[in-house]
């Protein structure tokens, strides 16, 4: 069943349809558009993991390593609401081709940083970019594909989600390894440009007027965005630059409480709220949410330093250590694809993400009994199990939130279910990060001097200089680099346990098979 229209929904303006619907070749054409966007987003999430290493070694500063990843996953995350309120009120072609050339710009600068502190500052450019091209592609998805067809093309972006996953990590080290590690963000911008080029000519949509009431909600972004940032910075310092009880974690806490209070009551009173609250009387939507938000934490917690991690035990290079990654990323992507076409065959979904929630819990509790002398095909098994679990839940964690909400409100409603998914990522990514890089500071300080590691200390260390290191110090280095991350992968799998609880209480609905306005 539909949530019913608000008086504030009422005022939104629906698509007028002057254009034909996109059949054939047509949409064949678009959807590659859309998927040409969408993977340069999603790369730009993984790309860099097996640089991480170099970067540090080059910039210096393992202390904010978590934070080349967080920023971009911050950035995207705040803007995902953004992008989806604005496309449902004013179209989205014209806010894609504006996120396009963001993502550009940001991904020139952050390819010529210096330092450590403006590669980041690059990558909240970037981010801002890549948000609205994760959220809009899907979001345009649903305005030419009814629901129950959905199935097969959100498989598909899956699928460009499961090639990203394992192809950025491995582009990124064969880039590293050949031109460089800047290239990595370079190579978006002749990307970009054929994306830009591509959106602009072939996504044609139907007429979209500029809703009736037209007021943004720039309290409510700016509260939502208040709120994100300080749970990211008291998931990042809290245990490692601050302690716990530090008057500037407990400050950030207080700020995101308040922020929350005031975004809450902002949200109730503005007449185009950026997050509707009616998304949360939904049950389906809160519950694909919350299961979203936990598995983006075990997701990119897990896996954002995996490729670190083989590069810095057993010694291969960046593009061997991509490699590695790919067993998952064919699990995923053929996952994502047959249960895609699955549910575009028989209308049902509901089974297929609990099975796979359960699995990819499987996957993590495999990865927590990996140490340093694991035969390395051990390793690529156990990736590839939690490939399949999340090959099989999280494109439909989408498609529920967007079939339980008419068309016109789709847009907020999968960038609502993709931001608590990111907020999960973001989380994931800086609390895992986090703990990684203090377990390993202090077990590397306890254990050698910076004398022992050469010039720079531990906070310089590299895959390279790693595999030079004399014995003693080779193996307390790798010891180290082992027992600072895979007890932390054991410390997801309750997490990834209860998502799947929030799934069984999923009521499966009949997929649409019209495009309701």
């Amino acid at each position: 069943m539909k949530t019913p229209d608000s008086t504030a929904q009422q005022r939104h303006a629906t698509p007028t349809p002057d254009v034909p619907l996109p059949r054939g070749r047509g949409l064949v054409l678009i959807f590659t558009a859309l998927m040409i966007a969408m993977l340069m987003a999603s790369l730009s999430q993984t790309v860099l993991a097996t640089a991480l290493p170099t970067i540090v070694g080059e910039l210096h500063g393992v202390e904010h390593m978590a934070w080349v990843i967080t920023a971009f996953i911050l950035a995207s995350t705040i803007m995902m609401p953004v992008y989806g309120k604005l496309g449902d009120m004013f179209g989205r072609k014209p806010l894609f081709l504006i996120a396009i050339v963001v993502f550009v710009l940001g991904s020139a600068l952050a390819g010529a940083a210096p330092s450590m502190d403006v590669l980041i500052a690059a990558r909240v450019v970037q981010g801002i970019g890549g948000g609205g091209l994760m959220i809009l592609s899907q979001a345009t998805i649903a305005d030419v594909v009814p629901a129950r067809e959905r199935g097969r093309y959100m498989g598909v972006m899956g699928g460009v989600f499961a090639f990203s996953s394992v192809a950025g990590p491995l582009l990124g080290g064969w880039l590293t390894d050949g031109p460089g590690w800047r290239w990595t963000l370079w190579m978006n911008v002749p990307l970009g440009v054929l994306a830009l080029l591509g959106i602009a000519l072939l996504l044609k949509l139907p007429r979209h007027p500029r809703a009736e009431n037209g007021r943004i909600d720039y309290w409510g972004m700016a509260l939502l965005g208040g709120v994100t940032t300080a749970v990211v910075l008291v998931a990042t310092w809290g245990g490692g630059d601050f302690a716990w009880t530090s008057p500037v974690i407990l400050s950030l806490i207080a700020l995101a409480l308040v922020a929350s209070g005031l975004f809450i009551w902002v949200e109730s009173r503005a007449a185009e709220p950026v997050m509707p609250l009616m998304l949360f009387r939904n049950r389906n939507f809160n519950l694909t949410m919350a299961a979203g938000l936990i598995t983006g934490v075990a997701m990119f917690g897990a896996l954002g330093y995996m490729p670190t991690y083989l590069q810095m035990v057993t010694g291969y290079s960046p593009a061997e250590a991509g490699l590695l990654m790919i067993p998952m990323m064919g699990t995923l992507l053929i996952t994502s694809i047959v249960v895609g076409r699955r549910v575009t065959l028989t209308g049902r979904y509901r089974h297929f993400m609990i099975i796979g929630s359960v699995i990819t819990a499987a996957g993590l509790g495999l990865l927590s009994t990996v140490h340093a002398d694991s035969p390395v095909v051990l390793v690529c098994l156990y990736l590839g199990v939690m490939g399949l679990g999340l090959g099989a839940t999280m494109q439909l964690l989408t498609l529920v939130a967007q079939n339980s909400f008419a068309l016109r409100f789709v847009g907020t409603a999968t960038a609502g279910q993709n931001y608590f998914r990111q907020v999960g990522a973001t989380l994931g990514s800086a609390v895992i990060g986090s703990l990684f890089a203090t377990r390993l500071t202090q077990s590397l300080s306890g254990k050698l001097s910076a004398d022992a590691v050469g010039e720079g200390g531990a906070s310089s260390l590299t895959p390279a200089l790693v595999g030079e290191l004399p014995e003693p110090v080779h193996t307390l280095v790798v010891e180290s680099y082992n027992d600072a991350l895979m007890p932390l992968f054991l410390a997801l799998v309750p997490l990834a346990l209860l998502a799947t609880g929030f799934l069984l209480f999923v009521k499966e609905q009949a997929l649409s098979t019209t495009l309701e306005r």
